[in-house]
Order: structure tokens, then sequence, then C-alpha cells
């Protein structure tokens, strides 16, 4: 096995014994909040990007797939399963974009698992953010446990990741043809039962593409995420007003 098979193979490993640990310790609650709660933030934080037609696919992107609270288990797993064929079938910045991924993936999965668990010694019943009082408990909650855990290099190292993946696939987009190298495994992958793994690699293309200018927009991405931690590990008071004001439903009209 080669050595890029075996590093994606081991962060995809990390990714399950991360999902095994919290079915294993009961803190499947936790870590569904954890993700509710950073998917609002992330909507919260970016809502101009989100609104912005130069912006909203690539934006989108980044809470879809790598924000978001989605299980990718059946994305892990198709992933997995065509680990030891991504050198011989793509090239090498597709491969290099794949480790990245899957690097950050796990190290995601680890810190948000680590995350459920000081949220649960913060807090032992189930979180709710529903109402009114369950959001500023939530908020309240969320922060405390951020603080307790710490592990300040690593999410800097998270951040660094996520905006580096953007960095290639801006280079990736301009590879000429493989847009439609893409286009072309719609059907085999499909057959293989590769389809989401296939979404995932199309959606990344054609979200960076529709960019004008990628670097200016993985520098708000980046310059925004380093304000929010710095807030939530020194000013716990102003975070936890930003996440009621992001997880406070909207009232319908």
């Amino acid at each position: 096995m080669d050595t890029s098979t075996l590093t994606l193979r081991q962060h995809l490993e990390r990714v399950q014994a991360c999902h095994q640990a919290a079915v294993d310790e009961g803190l499947v609650p936790w870590l569904s909040a954890v993700r509710q709660v950073q998917v609002q933030r992330f909507r919260y934080t970016y809502a101009d990007l989100l609104a912005s037609p130069a912006h909203r696919e690539a934006t989108t992107f980044f809470l879809e797939e790598l924000y978001g609270s989605d299980d990718y288990a059946q994305r892990d797993a198709q992933f997995a399963r065509i680990a030891s064929a991504l050198e011989r079938l793509f090239p090498p910045s597709v491969l290099s974009l794949a480790l990245q991924l899957a690097h950050v993936h796990a190290l995601t999965e680890s810190l948000d698992l680590a995350l459920a668990r000081a949220w649960a010694q913060v807090r032992p019943t189930p979180p709710t953010m529903f109402t009114p009082a369950g959001v500023a408990v939530c908020a309240a909650d969320y922060v405390a446990a951020w603080q307790s855990l710490g592990h300040r290099d690593d999410r800097g190292s998270q951040l660094t990741g996520v905006v580096d993946m953007g960095h290639q696939l801006t280079h990736v987009v301009r590879i000429p043809g493989l847009r439609t190298a893409l286009k072309l495994m719609r059907r085999p992958a499909r057959a293989a039962g590769l389809d989401l793994l296939q979404r995932v690699l199309e959606g990344g293309f054609d979200a960076f593409r529709s960019l004008q200018d990628p670097s200016a927009f993985l520098d708000v991405i980046g310059a925004r995420e380093v304000a929010w931690m710095s807030t939530l590990f020194d000013r716990p008071g102003d975070a936890q007003h930003t996440l009621r004001c992001c997880l406070t439903p909207t009232p319908s009209r």
C-alpha cells in the first residue's frame, strides 16, 4: 500500500473511531448540539456571503461540506473504498486535495468529540436550544466547554488546514480538462456507488471556479475565523452574546 493511500485510510479510521466513541460514551446529543451551534454560527458570521450571488456557492460548499451537521459516514466509506485508486486515477494535485480534505475532516471530528465531552462535563443533561431559556443555557455551556477544553493550537491548525484546502481547490480548478473529466465520471461513479464522493468533487470544483477572486474570499474566511476564535478564548461574554443571536429563531412572518 502506497504512502498516500495509507495516510488517507488512517485519517478515515480516525474519523470512524470518533463516531464510535461518541456512541459508546453516550455523547451523541452533545455532539449533535456542537455541530448545530457551529452551523448556526457560520450562517450568522457569513450571512453577507451567503446572500451574495458572487460568493454564495463557495460559502455554501464550506458550510455543507466542512462545517455541516450532516453525518458523513456514507461519504467517508466511499472515500475509503477508492483510496487505493486515487493515486492511479487522479493527478497529484487532486490527490493532495483529497488528503487535505481527509486530514481536516479527521481533525475536525476529533475536536468536535473533545468539545462534546467537555460540554457533557459542564452540563450532564443533554442540551436543548429551541426555547429562549435553552438558547441562553446552550450559549453559556458551549463557551464554557470551549474554554475548559482549550486546544488553541489545534484550532489554529484546523483553520489553516481549511484555508490551505481552499487554496488547493483554487489551483485544481485551473487544471485544463479536469471539469470535463469529472463530468464523464458521473455514470461510472453512480454505478460504483460513489455518487456522494462525486458530488463533493464536482461541488468543490464548481464552487471555486465561480469565484472571481478566490484568494480574497479565503482571506475573509481566515480573518473572521481568527476573530471568532479570539472571542471564544478571550471574551466569553461577547461570545455568549453572539451565540444567543445565532441560535435565537427568527420570528416567522
